[in-house]
């Protein structure tokens, strides 16, 4: 435990500036943290990153990635006409090297590739896209996900007893998931009276009840890809914490939710 706080206290001192100042520094953080988080993804299954799958799947990871804003001036420059032209023509040439290897690499392991450059591309695409908001909304989601996976753990230890899903994480309650929703709620309502971002305590209330289940499921789905791959944690970067996807599996599934649930008025 002990090396659990001073981690988070030293991640969160070394992210937060990065978060208040946003613009191309937070891009560019975010971008490397996607970089962290792919090659971990890869790693599971025992892809070589430095491998031409590997790096096929990186470029697609970057694609993916990128705020539109950037978007916008790649495709201009290189005269594209969409972003899904290039990631489909790096999908083609993925196809192309399982051919040409005549099956080293199977359908199967480009399939692993091009879903977990999704999983974790779009993910850490829509929080560069939440962070051009308005700082208030990446606050907003920051605190989602940390009250709720505070309020579960804290909640599940005092009066847990129904196991949530013990093939998948066995330490997780019914309990623990419900009082992640409460805690978050409760958290969102004040910050809503500090600061109103949002329109109206209702639909606000609503929004965090869906986005704190949604990010309980995020984590879930970590927890179901590491065990089906034998692992412990995505990584060890973070002591005590494990790796990027560790930290940001929740995070990944609620910042496209709200864009999904219109938050930032369109």
């Amino acid at each position: 435990m002990k090396q659990r706080i001073i981690t988070a206290i030293i991640a969160a001192a070394l992210f937060i500036p990065f978060v208040i100042y946003g613009n191309v520094p937070f891009t560019l953080l975010v971008f490397a943290m996607a970089i962290v988080g792919f090659y971990e993804i890869l790693k599971m299954k025992g892809i070589p990153f430095a491998s031409v799958p590997g790096i096929l799947g990186l470029l697609t990871l970057l694609m993916l990635v990128m705020p539109d804003d950037w978007t916008t001036e790649v495709l201009q420059t290189i005269g594209y006409a969409s972003k899904v032209e290039i990631v489909y023509g790096l999908m083609a040439l993925l196809l192309i090297y399982v051919v040409l290897v005549k099956n080293k690499i199977t359908f199967d392991e480009i399939g692993f590739i091009l879903l977990g450059a999704f999983y974790v591309g779009m993910g850490f695409h829509y929080l560069i896209e939440t962070r051009g908001h308005g700082l208030e909304f990446i606050v907003y989601c920051l605190l989602v996900v940390w009250t709720t996976d505070s309020g579960a753990y804290f909640v599940g230890r005092k009066f847990g007893k129904k196991k949530l899903w013990p093939e998948i994480s066995p330490k997780k309650t019914v309990e623990g998931f419900v009082g992640g929703i409460v805690i978050a709620v409760l958290f969102a309502l004040v910050m809503q009276l500090i600061y109103p971002f949002a329109n109206g305590f209702v639909s606000l209330v609503f929004i965090t009840i869906i986005a704190s289940i949604v990010g309980q499921m995020g984590d879930l789905v970590e927890s179901a890809i590491k065990r089906h791959y034998g692992v412990k944690d995505s990584g060890n970067i973070l002591p005590g914490h494990g790796g990027i996807l560790d930290r940001f599996d929740s995070l990944l599934f609620v910042v496209p939710l709200l864009h999904f649930l219109h938050l930032f008025g369109g």
